[in-house]
């Protein structure tokens, strides 16, 4: 029966990040609820569609340099590991 439900609530959940996040422009508020979907639903298609959201939003938000300078220090910090 769980599989059943969670796909479920997984759609109702992305549909409030949506709107959150396009009718009422809340990104703040959309970046949390895509996460929480990640955290809580991370095999289902709404998982999908929140980490794309979320690009978005990193996008809209974060300046290009800022973000180049974040993937070069996570790319440096895994090569560091291995």
């Amino acid at each position: 029966m769980s599989d059943q439900t969670t796909p479920t609530e997984a759609k109702k959940q992305y549909s409030v990040a949506y709107e959150t996040h396009y009718k009422q422009g809340d990104l703040r508020e959309a970046f949390a609820l895509y996460r929480n979907i990640l955290s809580n639903f991370p095999n289902t298609r709404e998982a999908g569609y929140a980490r794309s959201q979320i690009q978005h939003i990193v996008n809209a938000m974060v300046p290009k340099e800022d973000r180049l300078e974040s993937q070069i220090r996570l790319a440096s910090a895994v090569f560091e590991k291995n």
